[in-house]
């Protein structure tokens, strides 16, 4: 068991470090947003999701409502659930349910990454292991963020600031130069961002109900356009 904890710490050190730089940029955001220090490093301790923050700040930012960022979360972190569901067939018959809620928990893409291209069975010990770093490179880099939200000038946070943007590009171009439904659907979703934020019909629309309906309308757009075949045998 400790030899699992152990090869799950060691696997989990790339992916904390990662997540220590990006979510400085988090803490930033979530200092400009209106939250101190605490209630930006307790928001990505319960909700390790850079998107889902990132979404969830947006909404807090201006003022949403409750129900706003309950569909954001749920609509942008659905993937989790098909992510959890894949990584359950890999998991030790051993591990009971509350266990498997807790691995749940921090199931992010890159340790699920990590996890499903391991050749052994994972066993709770090594998954916990996994996720405990990367956990609190994401908190910690968060609360390392606000506080220099709250030290360093207007302009350089805003600087900062901007790097979570470009967060976002580094991860959906590279995809898209490789598959051209991801263009399609990543263009889309901006397509209706800006119908939304610049027509005047829209202009009741609030940001987080905005989020919403453009997650939903280019997801099914992709969906339509680019279904997934399958072959004969269902497989």
């Amino acid at each position: 068991m400790k030899n699992n904890f152990t090869e799950g710490l060691k696997d989990g050190v790339p992916i904390a470090l990662g997540y220590l730089s990006v979510s400085f940029s988090i803490g930033i955001m979530a200092v400009s947003s209106g939250l101190d220090i605490f209630q930006g490093a307790f928001m990505s301790l319960t909700n390790v999701t850079s998107a889902g923050q990132f979404a969830g700040l947006a909404v807090i930012a201006t003022g949403g409502t409750i129900l706003e960022l309950i569909l954001t979360q749920l609509i942008i972190n659905l993937r989790y659930a098909l992510m959890s569901l894949s990584l359950s067939q890999k998991l030790s018959e051993k591990i009971t349910l509350w266990q498997r809620l807790v691995i749940a928990f921090a199931n992010t893409d890159e340790i699920f990454a990590v996890a499903m291209n391991r050749s052994k069975s994972l066993t709770f010990s090594y998954m916990l292991g996994l996720q405990s770093l990367p956990v609190i490179g994401w908190t910690s880099g968060t609360a390392l963020g606000a506080a220099a939200g709250q030290a360093l000038p207007d302009a350089i946070s805003s600087a900062l600031n901007v790097a979570l943007y470009g967060m976002f590009i580094a991860i959906v171009v590279p995809a898209a130069v490789k598959l051209r439904p991801v263009l399609i659907v990543a263009a889309l979703a901006a397509l209706f961002s800006c119908m939304i934020y610049y027509l005047p019909l829209f202009s009741g629309i609030s940001t987080g109900t905005s989020i919403i309906i453009c997650t939903i309308l280019a997801s099914a757009a992709g969906a339509v356009i680019f279904p997934v075949s399958q072959d004969k045998n269902g497989d």
